[in-house]
């Protein structure tokens, strides 16, 4: 049978990681010699500002864990005096905790959870910020970055995570924040980077990174390779494989006009974890649940799925031209194209106790989910920025229009059988569907069909907006920050199914701003007052989620308004220590109105209400010269304060109420800190701990994944003045927890230790 659309070689992953190998040897030879009079050559070059990204030839410390200013232009101010709070992972701290993707480097910012994607959500990245989904809301170099993925990132410079509502920032969504991504560009000085990876649980990972100057120095080519290769430490059958490449090009280093073209590709193809199912409180098939944990049966190591049936494969392109040019001194004109296309094609188990087999049979029925969604995206972003003086007062502005067309494609397979069995009887019984709970068996055989099924749902979206904003000097120890965003959002989605088309569309405007009010006692510190707005149009995920906010067939959601989300923010913010550590407190209250909640079982009203009261604090760079630390601490009390009629595991609207109750996927507590310490000149230790609280899967706070505490070691050693070794062991005392929760049915299970030994060459 025919059951993949992305067509993926098995072998690439494996040739891309003998292609670096061998550029890895070829370059290390021939560059070592030169590689110390390269650097001093190169190193008193001149600033130069490419948009939203700085390229220098200077040497820089790009080994401090502190960012002193976002990459965006839309941030008209330095971090120090955003009067909101803004976290950036540097490239340093991606190095030194060796993460490879975007979940593993938000592990290090508290108050972001990752959701479980079922219920219509595509599997991939789901983060919440502040106990507010935001897998629409990731960004790369400011644009938004749509399609359901799992991010690499290989070619990712630094992640800045905006919290808070900011559709002033970036359009639909943001109820609770944002993310962006920050890519790596060229450079005006020549290097090879690189390395090679080998740990635990087969994992292979190979990179190259390898910048080259040509035209006199006013242009550069750069160019990323990635290959990853591994199993899962703990987990049975997992495993996954991916490649990637990322090259770009800019002309024009030095000169008032800049041109940059960049290229993004990445595959993957996994045998993907199938999780563990939640065990229902009683033998009763229809009771009420309270507090339901997930349970492994005994042996953490168990895998539901069936590797004869299961798969999941991804792709990602994006392409981009950026165009600046210097008007004068003060004021710069950039336009931005891009097109992306990202899809992913998959059949997976999810273990499901929808039957209360668990507790009455000791057995799982594996039910399949499957998806094959592709979804393409054009966007044009025209930004003019700079700085004036008027009246005696500095400004600071950024302003803005954005164009963007998208289409979601979702259709899938059509499984069978796939029925919703009692499991009295395991061991590949009924065809596969069922198994043990204690004793899975992954390679019974599948007896059933996988068939593709083209019935599915197109979604097209257009958007199009202005923007604004401003930073204005009204005295050296007050600033006010200001900024205003105006969208049109028109979508439409087109329901095929066997027994006829369904038509659905919705045409929305929302205006959005933010406000915020900093005093500078002193120069290296600021205390500020802000407040900010976003907004969530129905259809804002343009068929890739599932969630109040999407076109639901049969359930009337037309005419609805976006619903509206405001924040109250007071903080302060202080670079000490000769400005090498900066310092961050914030209280802040955030209010979802307008939400649309299910009144009866086909209609939707604006009634719903839900708020978060929070604390955070963070800390970021060299307490010594030696001694590095980027932590934080994030508390949420969250509540839905009107959360209208719910639906229970079987999705059926149901009579009781969850007000009062927490937020789902928002923990209480959360806390990181990663910190280092240089021994020697050649020798670094660090470590981590990151704690996450008790989180809820669903509203009515039936299921929930315990707290835990993971804790991470690393060691790093200069071989010689162009090669690294550092050995990192991740989840150090193997401690089994719970990194995702789903509303109903499972629940994923994180890695147990890790031991990654990665030598690193620079030249």
């Amino acid at each position: 049978m025919s059951r993949t659309t992305l067509k993926i070689p098995a072998s690439s992953p494996r040739m891309l990681a003998s292609a670096i190998g061998v550029a890895l040897s070829a370059s290390s030879a021939a560059q070592l010699a030169q590689a110390a009079e390269d650097t001093e050559q190169k190193g008193e070059r001149n600033s130069i500002s490419l948009g939203a990204t700085s390229i220098t030839g200077q040497e820089q410390d790009t080994t401090s864990y502190q960012v002193e200013k976002a990459s965006s232009q839309k941030y008209t101010a330095p971090l120090v005096d955003t009067p909101r709070s803004v976290t950036v992972v540097p490239q340093q701290v991606l190095k030194d905790t060796a993460a490879t993707s975007l979940q593993d480097a938000l592990r290090t910012v508290p108050g972001i959870t990752f959701g479980a994607g079922e219920g219509g959500n595509p599997q991939g990245d789901r983060p919440f910020i502040r106990g507010f989904d935001a897998q629409g809301d990731t960004y790369l170099d400011g644009v938004r970055d749509t399609g359901g993925q799992s991010r690499e990132i290989f070619d990712i410079e630094s992640i800045e995570v905006s919290k808070g509502p900011n559709s002033s920032f970036g359009g639909r969504g943001s109820a609770g924040g944002s993310i962006n991504l920050v890519s790596k560009t060229p450079q005006a000085r020549d290097f090879t980077n690189g390395g090679f990876t080998y740990g635990s649980d087969q994992t292979r990972r190979y990179v190259i990174d390898v910048n080259r100057q040509f035209l006199d120095d006013s242009a550069a080519f750069r160019l990323n390779l990635m290959s990853h290769e591994q199993n899962v430490a703990g987990r049975d059958v997992i495993n996954y494989d991916r490649w990637g490449v990322a090259p770009s090009l800019t002309f024009g280093l030095g000169t008032p006009t800049r041109v940059n073209f960049s290229y993004y590709h990445m595959e993957s193809n996994d045998l993907p974890d199938s999780g563990i199912p939640y065990g229902y409180s009683n033998n009763s098939a229809t009771a009420v649940h309270v507090h339901d944990k997930p349970t492994d049966g005994g042996d953490s190591s168990n895998f539901y799925g069936l590797k004869d049936r299961d798969f999941r494969k991804t792709r990602a392109d994006i392409s981009t031209v950026s165009i600046e040019h210097d008007l004068n001194d003060n004021m710069t004109l950039k336009n931005t194209l891009r097109h992306g296309s990202t899809g992913q094609d998959y059949v997976l188990t999810q273990p499901d106790d929808s039957q209360h087999n668990v507790n009455r049979f000791g057995t799982v029925w594996r039910r399949a989910n499957t998806r094959v969604s592709t979804t393409d995206t054009t966007t044009n972003q025209t930004d003019l920025f700079g700085n004036f003086q008027l009246a005696g007062m500095k400004h600071s502005y950024s302003t803005g229009l954005e164009f963007t067309g998208e289409e979601t494609r979702v259709s899938g397979y059509t499984v069978s059988p796939n029925a919703n069995p009692t499991c009295t009887v395991a061991k590949g019984s009924l065809g596969g569907q069922c198994t043990s709970l204690s004793n899975p068996t992954p390679d019974d055989a599948w007896t059933g069909s996988v068939a593709r099924n083209y019935l599915g749902t197109n979604t097209k979206a257009t958007s199009r907006a202005a923007y604004m904003f401003d930073t204005i000097e009204l005295d050296p120890k007050w600033l006010l920050n200001v900024g205003l965003r105006y969208d049109t959002f028109d979508t439409q989605a087109n329901t095929n199914a066997a027994t006829g088309r369904t038509k659905l569309k919705d045409d929305s405007q929302f205006f959005n701003w933010q406000a915020g009010l900093v005093w500078k006692p002193l120069e290296n510190g600021s205390i500020y007052t802000s407040y900010a707005t976003s907004a969530s149009p129905v259809g804002g995920l343009v068929g890739e989620g599932q969630e109040t906010n999407s076109f639901v067939t049969g359930v009337n959601t037309s005419d609805l308004k976006p619903e509206e989300t405001v924040n109250y923010e007071l903080g302060t913010k202080w670079d000490l220590f000769h400005n090498r550590l900066s310092l961050t407190a914030a209280v802040f209250r955030t209010e979802k109105k307008n939400t649309r909640i299910l009144v009866d079982s086909n209609t939707f009203q604006n009634a719903g209400e839900s708020r978060v009261d929070g604390l955070e604090l963070s800390a970021s760079g060299k307490l010594t010269d030696q001694w590095q630390v980027f932590a934080g601490y994030s508390y949420l009390k969250s509540e839905l304060v009107d959360p209208g009629k719910i639906g229970n595991r079987q999705n059926v609207v149901a009579t009781g109420s969850n007000k009062g109750n927490q937020m789902p996927n928002t923990p209480e507590n959360t806390f990181s800190l990663w910190t280092t310490y240089d021994i020697t000149p050649k020798l670094t230790i660090g470590g981590g701990a990151f704690y996450v609280d008790q989180v809820y899967g669903d509203p009515a706070n039936t299921v929930y994944v315990p707290s835990y505490t993971r804790y991470d070691a690393m060691a790093s050693y200069k071989l010689t003045k162009n090669i690294d070794l550092q050995l990192n062991v991740q989840n150090l005392t193997d401690k089994t927890y719970y990194d995702k929760a789903y509303a109903a049915h499972f629940a994923n299970q994180a890695a147990g230790r890790t031991a990654l030994l990665t030598t690193s060459f620079h030249f």
